[in-house]
């Protein structure tokens, strides 16, 4: 049996808008091993137990790529990551069928190669990037539209809290609130604060945190479709967290100084909505992990 773990993901970092992404410890954990059947699938809704299902197609994308057959498979889903709530959902699935079938064929897969198909699939690479490296992502596609990627050290004093609602927000609606153009005044203030962003994290600078996470090419718009997010924003900032919304929402995600804080805001915000996942959290540096198992024993990693 193959054994993948994949962290869940936030992208955007309030001013990286579809370029910046963080893998945080928040798992995914699907397993791969031989069946008499040609698929079958446990864990998750009937309705995507089916080759439809995005692991799947993953795995077959990978056996794809390799030349190799498509083995018959059982995939068992364990997962509590939500779907529709900005934490990389779809790209849990994509990394993790990728992997298995790199891991089912003897790791023939580069973690290079993995970020090119991962990308493919999923059409940018935010998401996909930080859960195949771990920590913090920046990337773009070349005129070839293959990802560049550079990963930033985050500073470990940071803590995270995920505030969950316990509503979607789909990305079709979040991309469509969003104006189709930006003034030069307006770029200038996101590039130079996406900059300042990545170096804020490295040093754990609240302060710079907090004034570089002032974004205008997305937040503005999106904050509308959240109606708690005025609300979220306040309790975050009453504990000197600075927030931002999670990839394309509903999540928000409050950076927090230290443990101190984020149980605050933790304590805060379920009081203020009992019927959410509030979820403290911290940059997994790791990505994607994978576990041969057999009779038991993890024969290797």
């Amino acid at each position: 049996m193959i054994k993948i773990k994949v962290p869940a993901t936030s992208a955007n970092v309030g001013v990286g808008f579809d370029c910046m992404g963080l893998a945080v410890s928040f798992y995914s954990t699907i397993s791969f091993e031989e069946s008499a059947e040609k698929l079958e699938i446990t864990g998750c809704p009937i309705e995507f137990q089916t080759e439809d299902n995005l692991v799947y197609q993953a795995f077959v994308k990978g056996c794809d790529y390799l030349d190799k057959p498509v083995p018959n498979i059982k995939i068992s889903i364990d997962t509590d990551v939500p779907v529709a709530r900005g934490l990389g959902s779809s790209s849990v699935c994509i990394v993790a069928g990728l992997k298995a079938a790199s891991t089912w064929f003897d790791n023939a897969i580069s973690s290079d190669q993995l970020l090119v198909l991962a990308t493919e699939m999923e059409g940018h690479p935010d998401n996909v990037t930080p859960a195949i490296l771990g920590g913090l992502c920046v990337s773009f596609l070349d005129e070839q539209n293959r990802p560049t990627v550079v990963k930033y050290d985050v500073n470990d004093q940071l803590n995270l809290v995920a505030l969950i609602p316990n509503y979607e927000v789909s990305t079709r609606a979040a991309r469509k609130v969003l104006p189709k153009s930006m003034s030069y005044a307006d770029t200038i203030h996101q590039v130079s604060r996406c900059a300042v962003m990545t170096k804020a994290l490295e040093l754990g600078d609240m302060h710079l945190i907090h004034k570089a996470c002032d974004d205008r090419m997305h937040e503005p718009y999106r904050a509308k479709l959240i109606p708690d997010y005025a609300q979220a924003k306040a309790i975050s900032e009453q504990s000197n967290g600075t927030m931002y919304i999670s990839g394309s929402g509903s999540t928000m995600m409050a950076i927090t100084p230290n443990e101190k804080s984020a149980d605050a805001i933790l304590q805060n915000a379920k009081t203020a909505f009992p019927d959410w996942k509030i979820r403290k959290l911290a940059v997994d540096l790791t990505g994607v992990q994978s576990e041969v198992i057999e009779r038991g024993k993890v024969l290797h990693r």
